[in-house]
């Protein structure tokens, strides 16, 4: 048990404590969510660098076709076949620009107030000379680094009381030279960014969504550094705030993507991992705790059994030296020629007899139990009188009786029907239970034994005033080796085998066998056998 104790039970209580501690661990330092954070970061990097992508793309293409430097009465063209941008300027020198909005805009106050606006700020950056060659070189550093040939930033304009974001595109002209540099460009409008440009640009990051996906995806947006609420997102944004943001580094300045799950949180997940993961550890507990009980209880049952068997064989040890010890010295007597009296002759002869008729009871017991154990015990059943059966195997252990000072009792009623039975098997199991009477019936002897028929079957009952047996145990007297725990029981030496044979007897038979007791009021026990006719008895089959 202490090897159980070291070898399983330690290292599978050593195993939940870790699990426990290192799921506590999870939920502390919140080691799912920092997973999400860090996935969600690496999302948003790669959508950043694919919405710039886009952004210079379609930037490109639209710089390759704006008027050069000697084409600034072209702006309008350029705008009317661009209807995203709103602005386009051209800049040819020191007082020379030329801004133009979308012509079906020009009536509109605002658009004209944002076109004065960025003609005075776009002055203040090209007219003066420092200015001018800060420029140049910019964007000659970006196209040596990038391969690039446009500038992105940023372009706050006031509506009312609010800011609305716009995109700024800046290049130098066709036709620019060291001598006479221009520089070109335009803006895209709030509406365009916002309904059309970021909208497609963030599904293209996360393309698998659909409205019908019952899962929780992950969900994109994007917001200004003024403003929290969403300046686009992807499909299937459900609102709520993002739970991992990130600025826009270069292209668009004062931009804020931020990302989340659909309807769920990242702390909804975490918690249903750790709380899962407590469940299947808890069931997993359970189960191994189950298991460990199941070995547990194995573990002491084969323990208690092989107890039980070491005191099977002191006890066999003991029934056989009996007997044997008793032979011997009626035998010695008788061959020394001590004994004249022919009649004490006889009776030692008779002794020696029954003694060896005991010796073999307690073998064929023995062997019983051995044949039955290994499946291979066989009856053989016929046609008997089952009254006649009881009265002879009675007469033979009669000596045994009136030799302890039983007050004997046999009642056996007449015109019985005949039972088919195993003679042999039916007599050994009388005799463990009359057996059995005579050991521990204590100080008041008396042993009964009644035959009658009762209900369609016959009804064998051995009736003692011995010591009882209680309720609890009851149940368990008909185990093999078991043995009640009495001290007039642990006293007297018995194989514990006698009650599981008869128990297996009377089953093979097809009857039942039951006891009734009280402790210190004696016992009861009845078997019922049933009445059978030669053809059911053969159908029911021959061994056991």
């Amino acid at each position: 048990m202490l090897v159980f104790m070291l070898g399983v039970m330690l290292p599978a209580v050593a195993l939940i404590g870790v699990g426990v501690w290192h799921l506590r661990t999870i939920q502390r330092e919140k080691s799912i969510e920092a997973v999400f954070q860090r996935e969600f970061q690496q999302v948003l990097a790669i959508a950043e660098k694919r919405i710039d992508a886009r952004a210079f793309e379609i930037a490109e293409e639209a710089r390759a076709k704006f008027p050069d430097a000697t084409q600034g009465d072209q702006l309008e063209a350029f705008l009317a076949s661009h209807s995203d941008i709103t602005h386009a300027f051209l800049w040819t020198g020191k007082g020379h620009l030329e801004v133009q909005s979308q012509p079906d805009q020009m009536s509109d106050s605002e658009t004209a107030k944002e076109g004065k606006e960025l003609a005075s700020m776009l002055g203040s950056w090209f007219d003066p000379e420092s200015e001018t060659k800060d420029w140049i070189a910019k964007l000659k550093k970006i196209e040596a680094m990038d391969g690039r040939h446009v500038y992105l930033t940023s372009n706050w304009v006031s509506r009312g009381d609010r800011w609305f974001y716009q995109s700024l595109v800046l290049f130098k002209a066709r036709g620019s030279t060291a001598e006479h540099p221009a520089f070109a460009g335009f803006v895209y409008d709030t509406d365009y960014l916002s309904n059309k440009f970021f909208p497609q640009a963030l599904n293209e990051v996360l393309p698998s969504q659909n409205g019908n996906d019952t899962s929780h995806p992950p969900v994109i947006m994007v917001r200004t550094a003024k403003d929290h609420t969403p300046f686009a997102s992807s499909l299937c944004w459900d609102g709520g705030s993002p739970e991992v943001e990130r600025s826009f580094d270069g292209v668009f300045p004062g931009m804020i993507l931020g990302i989340k799950l659909r309807g769920t949180t990242i702390a909804s997940i975490n918690n249903h991992f750790v709380q899962t993961a407590f469940l299947i550890l808890g069931a997993l507990s359970l189960l191994m705790g189950g298991g460990m009980l199941l070995a547990y209880r194995n573990v002491a049952r084969e323990l208690a059994l092989a107890k039980l068997k070491s005191d099977f064989v002191s006890n066999v040890s003991h029934e056989l030296r009996t007997p044997l010890a008793l032979i011997r010295l009626y035998a010695e007597t008788l061959e020394l020629g001590r004994i004249s009296n022919p009649g004490k002759r006889q009776e030692y002869y008779e002794i020696i007899r029954k003694e060896s008729e005991r010796l073999t009871s307690l073998i064929n017991n023995i062997l019983d139990f051995s044949r039955i154990e290994s499946g291979k015990k066989e009856y053989s059943f016929r046609e008997t009188d089952v009254a006649d059966l009881v009265r002879s195997t009675l007469e033979s252990y009669r000596f045994e009786i009136e030799q302890n000072g039983f007050q004997f009792e046999q009642k056996i009623d007449n015109d019985l029907p005949q039972v088919y039975v195993d003679r042999e098997a039916i007599s050994r199991s009388l005799l463990n239970l009359v057996n059995n009477a005579v050991k521990y019936s204590g100080t008041e002897k008396y042993l009964g034994v009644n035959l009658y028929r009762h209900n369609g079957g016959v009804n064998l009952e051995v009736v003692d005033h011995g010591i009882g047996i209680s309720a609890k145990e009851q149940p368990k007297i008909f185990e093999k080796f078991y043995r009640v725990s009495d001290p007039l029981v642990h006293d007297t030496k018995g194989s514990g085998l006698g009650l599981s044979l008869v128990r297996h007897v009377v089953q093979a038979h097809g009857g039942e066998v039951a006891v009734e007791s009280e402790p210190g009021h004696g016992s009861k026990f009845i078997i019922t056998l049933p009445v059978q006719t030669g053809e059911m008895q053969q159908a029911k089959g021959m061994t056991a």
